[in-house]
């Protein structure tokens, strides 16, 4: 593994032609969502949790319900939480419902509205995984954070042709070196000045 981590550093040491092409393909592509037109930690937080195993046409709506609902931190975590569930019936993996007001409630007892500022806050709420926390910095905060899943892991490995199943302890901790080596320390929330 070390022998791959130390070849794959040598490969990336110029990657600005990967940044610039998929900025690119991006700026070309790329769906107007509600999450994507703001920096409010909240709401990007709130997509990636509806998004988890949910469709972006499925999620869509129950999105701007629960922003019209709770538009702020506060309004969830005061919210019952019956009324939470109620919102998100249809969503299933209602766990997923119960730590997002959990975690709401958290913000609001520490302290740390209208939303927390570093990883380790993000990520110690309670839902909020590598991948959730790495979106919400590097979207809300410009932060340099990966927001890397398994589907990320997936092209990583075809980039680097690399068979290390990304599933197991090595393999995450491989493909989290090739994530933040590829990532673009100057502008991590993906929008890159088009005359780069």
């Amino acid at each position: 593994m070390l022998t791959r981590i130390a070849t794959y550093e040598l490969s990336v040491k110029n990657n600005n032609a990967f940044h610039t092409s998929l900025s690119r393909w991006y700026e070309q592509n790329k769906r107007v969502l509600p999450w994507r037109e703001t920096t409010d930690p909240y709401k990007i937080w709130l997509s990636e949790v509806i998004l988890q195993q949910t469709r972006v046409q499925q999620g869509m709506d129950y999105y701007h319900h629960f922003v019209a609902r709770f538009p702020d931190v506060r309004s969830l975590a005061e919210a019952e939480e019956d009324e939470v569930l109620l919102l998100w019936q249809g969503l299933g993996y209602y766990s997923r419902a119960r730590n997002l007001h959990k975690a709401a409630k958290m913000v609001v007892e520490k302290g740390w509205e209208p939303f927390p500022e570093t990883f380790e806050d993000v990520r110690s709420l309670p839902g909020i995984g590598e991948y959730t926390a790495g979106a919400i910095m590097s979207f809300a905060y410009d932060a340099p954070y990966p927001a890397a899943d398994g589907n990320v892991y997936r092209v990583l490995s075809r980039l680097n042709d690399c068979d290390e199943p990304f599933d197991t302890t090595a393999g995450k901790k491989l493909f989290r070196t090739f994530a933040w080596d590829l990532l673009d320390r100057e502008h991590p929330n993906g929008l890159r000045a088009m005359s780069d």
